[in-house]
């Protein structure tokens, strides 16, 4: 595991700069104060004010500065060295009291003591993880007795599909497949270059990540699933006015996220 961490830091160090500068990002408006959580996120993880709230997998740490300025006393913590380094020149810059921390997930508990009402993670983090087990175990070990834990992320099935040259959309891998490792000169999910450094990613299955969670003690009280992707996944896809983007056909067919609330 530490091999493939190692892989995934260097590239995510990589990425960084090209995300900061992306469109996508939009940076400078996030300077002036917008909010970058989407609505699905503020509405179950609900009102934060004067909660603690520890994000993990924060990136450079827009989100977790978007929760702070919603009233939360916010740590947001990730692996990438350039990451942190960025997120807490950003929240520098826009005066806010957000704290961050540089560590992977498992590793956090050897540098970090405290316990938190809500424990968040979103988008684009389970498939960076090898071990679920472990990273529920993380998660119930910060929450106190009574807090929240909240995920948003791609939903599983999204992995396996592949888009064909005639724009079908089509199962081209094993749902319960695990890990995978891909080249470098990679695109990213924003605009900007390709990305030169190779990583290794995991695929879950919907059972694997409840399991994962119950497991470590918590208590279930939704999962839902959403017919919305928050990038282009497939290139036939489109955004529409609400931010969200759909396939141009059978939309609804496609389970595109899934967010889970549990409770220690």
């Amino acid at each position: 595991m530490e091999k493939q961490l190692a892989v995934n830091r260097n590239n995510w160090n990589e990425r960084t700069p090209v995300h900061a500068a992306s469109a996508f990002y939009d940076v400078a408006s996030f300077k002036k104060g917008r909010i970058t959580l989407n609505h699905i996120e503020r509405r179950e993880v609900g009102d934060v004010s004067r909660k603690t709230l520890l994000h993990l997998q924060c990136h450079f740490g827009m989100d977790t500065i978007s929760w702070s300025r919603l009233g939360a006393k916010a740590t947001g913590v990730d692996f990438s060295d350039a990451a942190i380094d960025l997120a807490r020149v950003l929240n520098n810059e826009v005066g806010a009291n957000a704290r961050f921390i540089r560590s992977n997930v498992y590793d956090l508990p050897e540098v970090l003591n405290e316990e938190f009402d809500v424990v968040f993670t979103s988008i684009g983090v389970l498939s960076w993880l090898p071990d679920l087990d472990k990273w529920a175990s993380v998660i119930h070990c910060f929450l106190r007795t009574g807090g929240a834990f909240h995920i948003l992320d791609k939903h599983p099935l999204m992995g396996m599909l592949r888009e064909s040259e005639t724009g079908d959309i089509r199962p081209a891998s094993n749902y319960f497949s695990h890990e995978r490792f891909f080249e470098g000169n990679s695109p990213t999910y924003t605009d900007g270059q390709p990305i030169a450094s190779p990583t290794y990613e995991w695929q879950h299955s919907l059972g694997d990540i409840v399991t994962a969670l119950a497991k470590a003690g918590l208590t279930i009280q939704y999962l839902h699933e959403f017919s919305v992707s928050a990038y282009r996944v497939f290139p036939c896809m489109t955004k529409h006015h609400d931010g969200w983007w759909r396939f141009p056909k059978h939309n609804h067919s496609f389970p595109q996220l899934f967010s889970i609330k549990a409770v220690k």
